[in-house]
C-alpha cells in the first residue's frame, strides 16, 4: 500500500481540521490551551465522568459537530516507546476500523514533544493501515488509507518509518499465510521474486546440495517431508559503501507437526507460523535495503517442514552436522535448533562481524516471559545490554537470559558430541541457545532472539494484529546502534 504523506508545519486550526472525516488528537500530559473542538472534548469527558488526566490511561473517541469522528489521547514525555505505541494503537483503532481514505493527526505541546509523538503516531497509523492476507469470499475492493496529514509538526524521518513499516508488513504477511499457501517451494519462489525486485544476490542450498555438503542436522528434519523442497536460502544486500558486515539467520519451518513426537491438535494449530523467524529476518533485510543502510546484510533462511513419515528422523538417531559434530536426537519436535545449527555454520563461514538469529524456538521462553516480551541470549554480555536498549528504543521489548557454560552439562551425551535437548522442560530456552552456539565457527559476536512475542492476542505495542512482526523494529534499531558506534 502506498500512502501519500502531507505535512503542515503550522499549528493545527479548527478550520483546517474540519475538512477531515477522521482525526487523531495527541496531547501532552498537561492540557494545552487553544485546543480545537475543546468543547466537544469537555462534553465527552464529562459524560464518561473523567478528567483530562484520564486520557493518559485510555483514549476517548467522539463525534465532532461537523460529523467527523475523532479520538483523543494524552502522552507523557517520560513514557517508553512501548507505552506510547500502545496508547496510540488503542486510540487509532476506532478510527482505522472505519477504513478511512485519509487521516488527520494533530499534535500539541512543545516543539520537542510534537516532533517525537508525530513520528510515533505516523508509524502506528501507517503500520496498522496495511492490507494483510485474507481468504474471505467478500469480493468488495478494500478501502485503504491513502493520505496521512500532520498538523503541528513535520516529519523528518518518513523514509525510515516507511521502510520499517514495509519490513514489518512483509514479516506479518508471510507469517499469516496458511501452510498450503506457503510451502517451502512457494516460499523459495517468493524469495526469488523479492531478490530480483530489490537487487539482492540470491543463492540456494537445496537438499541434494546439503546432503553432499554433510549438513546432516538440517537434512534430518527435512527428509521426512515430500516433496523434498527444503533449502537454505542465502540473500545478500551489499552496498558499495558498506561499513559493516552482519548476518541474519531465520528459522523457516513452514509447518511443524512435531514429527514422530507428534504434537496434539491444540499445539499443532498455528504451526504454519513457525517460519516467523525467517520472515522477521527477511523484513529487516528489506527495510535495511530500502533505507540504503551502509551495511552488508547476509540473510540466511532455513526453510523446511517437520513432517512425519517413513524417512522422518526419530528419537535416538545420531546424526552428523555440517561442522562435523554428532548430535543425539532426543525429541523430534526440537527441529528448529537442528535446521538452525547447520544454517549458523554456513553463516559463520562467511565471516561476518556479527550474527543475529530469529526463531519461534521454545515453549519455555513463552513460559518464562509470556507473549509480551521476547528473550535474547548471546555470547557477549555487552551485546545483551545493547539489545535491551535497542528493544526499549524501538518499542519491542526483549529480556536477556543467562548463558553460562555449566548449562552444557545438561546436554552432554554418552553416545554423541551433544544432545539435541532434554526430555524435561527445565530452562529449554537456555539449553537451546547453548546448543546453537556450538555450531558457530569462529569467535563471532552472536545474538539469539527467541520470539515468544511473535503472536500476542489483541496486539502488542504498535501492532494491532495478533501476529506482530516483532523483531523487525528491534533488529533495525540494533543495527542503527552498531552503525552509530562506528561513526567518527
Amino acid at each position: 500500500m502506498s500512502v501519500k504523506l502531507k505535512q503542515i508545519l503550522s499549528p493545527a486550526d479548527e478550520k483546517a481540521l474540519a475538512k477531515h472525516s477522521h482525526i487523531l488528537f495527541v496531547m501532552p500530559a498537561q492540557k494545552p490551551s487553544g485546543l480545537p473542538f475543546a468543547t466537544t472534548l469537555e462534553t465527552r469527558l464529562k459524560r464518561a465522568k473523567q478528567t483530562y488526566g484520564d486520557l493518559l490511561k485510555s483514549a476517548l473517541s467522539a463525534d465532532l459537530p461537523n460529523g467527523a469522528f475523532s479520538s483523543w489521547v494524552a502522552l507523557d514525555a517520560s513514557q517508553t516507546a512501548f507505552q506510547r505505541h500502545t496508547s496510540l494503537r488503542k486510540a487509532l483503532k476506532p478510527l482505522l476500523d472505519e477504513k478511512p481514505e485519509s487521516l488527520a493527526i494533530a499534535v500539541f505541546g512543545d516543539e520537542g514533544f510534537r516532533q517525537s509523538v508525530a513520528a510515533d503516531a505516523y508509524y502506528v497509523a501507517l503500520v496498522n493501515a496495511q492490507a494483510l492476507p485474507t481468504h474471505k469470499r467478500d469480493k468488495t475492493k478494500p478501502r485503504l488509507l491513502k493520505t496521512i496529514q500532520l498538523f503541528g509538526a513535520g516529519l523528518a524521518d518518513a523514509g525510515r518509518i516507511n521502510a520499517q513499516v514495509a519490513g514489518n508488513t512483509l514479516a506479518r504477511t508471510l507469517t499469516m499465510l496458511p501452510p498450503n499457501a506457503l510451502t517451502p517451494s512457494i516460499y523459495r519462489d517468493k524469495l526469488v521474486s523479492l531478490a530480483k525486485a530489490h537487487g539482492w544476490k540470491h543463492e540456494e542450498y537445496d537438499m541434494k546440495k546439503l546432503e553432499k555438503m554433510g549438513a546432516g542436522a538440517f537434512v534430518a528434519v527435512a527428509q521426512g517431508s515430500e516433496p523434498r523442497d527444503a533449502a537454505v536460502v542465502h540473500l545478500t544486500y551489499a552496498p558499495k559503501q558498506a561499513k559493516k558486515q552482519i548476518a541474519l539467520v531465520g528459522k523457516g519451518i513452514c509447518f511443524d507437526t512435531g514429527g514422530h513426537n507428534l504434537k496434539p491438535a491444540r499445539y499443532m494449530n498455528g504451526m504454519h507460523e513457525d517460519m516467523n523467524g525467517s520472515a522477521v529476518a527477511l523484513g529487516i533485510l528489506l527495510a535495511a535495503s530500502e533505507r540504503q543502510l551502509p551495511v552488508r546484510v547476509d540473510c540466511w533462511l532455513a526453510i523446511a517442514q517437520n513432517h512425519i513419515g517413513p524417512l522422518a528422523y526419530k528419537q535416538n538417531d545420531v546424526i552428523t552436522a555440517l561442522n562435523g559434530s554428532t548430535i543425539e536426537i532426543v525429541h523430534t519436535d526440537a527441529e528448529g535448533r537442528m535446521v538452525l545449527a547447520d544454517t549458523l555454520t554456513l553463516a559463520s563461514r562467511a565471516k561476518p562481524e556479527f550474527i543475529m538469529d530469529f526463531a519461534t524456538l521454545t515453549g519455555s521462553m513463552i513460559g518464562a516471559l509470556g507473549t509480551r516480551y521476547s528473550g535474547v541470549l548471546g555470547n557477549r554480555p555487552e551485546l545483551l545490554c545493547k539489545a535491551m536498549g535497542a528493544g526499549n528504543a524501538a518499542g519491542e521489548r526483549v529480556c536477556a537470559f543467562p548463558f553460562d557454560e555449566d548449562y552444557d552439562e545438561d546436554i552432554e551425551s554418552s553416545m554423541a558430541d551433544v544432545k539435541q535437548c532434554t526430555l524435561d522442560s527445565e530452562a529449554d530456552h537456555i539449553l537451546a541457545a547453548r546448543f546453537l552456539h556450538q555450531f558457530i565457527e569462529g569467535d563471532i559476536p552472536w545474538l539469539h532472539v527467541d520470539l515468544s512475542s511473535a503472536n500476542r492476542k489483541g496486539g502488542l505495542g504498535a501492532i494491532a494484529s495478533d501476529i506482530s512482526g516483532f523483531g523487525v523494529g528491534f533488529g533495525l534499531q540494533l543495527i542503527d546502534t552498531m552503525l552509530s558506534e562506528q561513526a567518527p
